[in-house]
């Protein structure tokens, strides 16, 4: 896929989660409440950080939390009480300070996309200042994870 004009090469980091959807997450028309989807994005985001060594505990044990400044869910198909559903998160790489991550709800009860949304968050250091560039930290993870830039991608494109 291409991005800003550079062939991007970089690997698809996603992690799923199923829900069996509970009585408590329906409201009186009998379908899951809106709110629940966020609850659901962050279950499969939880999932992400767990599979990845990006978790909540991960981040902060290297002094930074990431408070959602963003999130946005478009409802596609409703879901039901006892209804089975697949969250995935999806990375989206970014040189800004920031994680952002794509979601899919997909509803494995009919077959359709129940929702699809995304959420960004930012970087605050123990300070609660706002981080402008990219943790070191990060940087070595998207290294590990084969997570190059496009800087990196004209640098070596340059070199041949």
């Amino acid at each position: 896929m291409k991005k800003n004009g550079q062939l991007n090469t970089s690997p698809v980091l996603s992690a799923t989660t199923g829900i069996t959807v509970r009585f408590s997450e329906v409201d009186s028309l009998r379908v899951v409440w809106h709110g629940h989807y966020i609850k659901y994005f962050e279950d499969a985001r939880e999932a992400f950080g767990v599979q990845y060594g990006l978790g909540y505990l991960d981040v902060f044990s290297h002094g930074f939390v990431t408070p959602i400044v963003r999130s946005i869910c478009e409802h596609k198909s409703p879901i039901h009480y006892g209804d089975t559903v697949e969250v995935e998160a999806r990375y989206i790489d970014t040189q800004a300070a920031k994680l952002v991550f794509h979601y899919t709800v997909h509803n494995k009860s009919t077959g359709k996309i129940a929702a699809t949304g995304e959420t960004v968050q930012v970087f605050l250091d123990n300070n609660n200042e706002l981080m402008l560039t990219l943790p070191e930290f990060l940087i070595a993870w998207k290294q590990r994870w084969g997570i190059r830039n496009n800087q990196e991608t004209r640098k070596e494109e340059q070199q041949v």
